[in-house]
């Protein structure tokens, strides 16, 4: 077992779980989507910021871009340069917030539900239409290794590392989907009440 990847792992499941998703229950609440993300130091995987959905503000304000927008707000003495960072995000990035992640500097992302989740789990197939319609990618196949990043699934990531806390992640995990299927639920029903192009 690769015990470096263990805890890397199982940090970005809790920042997900404990920092990532309050945010998300406030978001959905007032009519936002349910898309969160997080950047962490790379040298102790600390916690610099993390944010949620804030469509109803601004249609552009994915859960990716107030998390970067957050970021940039911090003082530039005292915030890392991104090549020293983790951007962990709840589901796959859209072709928005993949272009945002890589005009950051991000050389990685790390996410936990994927666009087929995000379609059929989630009800909103947008990422998959825009890769398709607008840059002809076809059921989501960029290139997940490139000039720019590196970026990797959770779930895939999880289970590639098996071990014996295989099946507390597993466990996790779950209890995370159900929580998603939840905040889902409520933004669906909700989501005629608010003002989003694309919702």
């Amino acid at each position: 077992m690769d015990t470096k990847s263990t805890v890397f792992c199982e940090r970005l499941l809790d920042v997900i779980e404990q920092d990532i998703v309050p945010l998300t229950c406030a978001g959905v609440e007032v009519g936002n989507k349910v898309f969160g993300a997080a950047i962490l130091r790379k040298s102790d995987l600390s916690l610099v910021m993390a944010g949620t959905n804030n469509e109803i503000e601004n249609p552009l304000n994915h859960g990716e871009i107030s998390t970067l927008n957050a970021f940039y707000k911090l003082p530039i003495e005292g915030r890392p340069d991104t090549k020293d960072c983790v951007f962990v995000s709840t589901h796959e990035p859209c072709s928005l917030c993949l272009s945002a992640i890589t005009w950051g500097g991000f050389d990685n992302f790390f996410y936990l539900f994927g666009y087929d989740d995000t379609r059929d789990a989630f009800k909103i197939p947008h990422d998959l239409k825009i890769l398709s319609e607008v840059f002809n990618i076809q059921q989501g196949n960029y290139a997940r290794k490139n000039a720019f990043w590196e970026c990797r699934g959770l779930i895939e990531m999880s289970e590639a590392i098996g071990g014996d806390r295989a099946a507390k992640r597993a466990a996790q995990i779950e209890r995370i989907r159900a929580t998603y299927a939840d905040l889902s639920a409520s933004y669906q029903a909700k989501k005629r009440d608010n003002n989003i192009p694309l919702s």
